[in-house]
């Protein structure tokens, strides 16, 4: 029951966008500097910090969901680990959404749940198929994360700080999750994976 309670409340946090992030922001090592920005710019960073703060609200939905699917201990606390991190990543975009004067998607409930899904059936496919589908999300995350920092503005040093270190993360989990044992996903998985986060990316944009 404990166990529950702990997870319905990370859902609702990552939900209403009030998780509280375990580690210093990164960005905090910098002076705000969204004054530098043009209106189109700053909205333009507040779209991308948009899309970003709704991927790490998948990415709890996913490890929440594939935690409690796990089959193995060492699994579900691998999963528990990484899911600790991301949420410093959630509580670090909706501070830098805050700043930019902007909100997270309205959409959140809806992302969450169907992540929740999909990280449950990946969690019940085995632990080997799961921790694959961290690795292949993770791949999929780093690659996103870095195109979003060709698309900042040269003067926004407090977001492309924090997506940096967001990569960092990503790019560890995923390593973390192959040496565990995680198996390649078949094309078809990884291209529906893809297809889904083009449609994510470009609603939360906006929405």
């Amino acid at each position: 029951m404990d166990t529950l309670i702990r997870e319905f409340d990370v859902a609702l946090r990552a939900i209403a966008g009030a998780t509280r992030g375990g580690r210093d922001n990164p960005a905090d090592r910098l002076a705000p500097d969204a004054e530098q920005m043009s209106p189109e710019e700053r909205r333009h960073v507040a779209g991308l910090m948009r899309i970003n703060h709704v991927g790490e609200v998948c990415a709890q939905a996913l490890y929440q969901a594939q935690k409690l699917a796990a089959h193995s201990a060492p699994v579900r606390a691998q999963m528990d680990a990484a899911a600790r991190e991301e949420e410093d990543h959630l509580a670090w975009c909706a501070e830098r959404l805050r700043e930019l004067g902007s909100r997270p998607s309205l959409l959140n409930p809806l992302w969450y749940a169907g992540a929740f899904a999909i990280g449950f059936v990946a969690g019940r496919a085995g632990d080997r198929v799961s921790l694959g589908f961290v690795a292949e999300t993770e791949r999929q995350v780093e690659h996103h994360l870095t195109g979003h920092l060709e698309r900042l503005p040269a003067t926004d040093g407090r977001s492309r700080a924090i997506l940096e270190q967001m990569r960092d993360d990503e790019v560890r989990h995923g390593d973390a999750a192959r040496d565990a044992g995680g198996v390649p996903l078949p094309g078809p998985v990884r291209a529906l994976m893809r297809a889904a986060s083009r449609v994510m990316t470009t609603t939360a944009y906006r929405i």
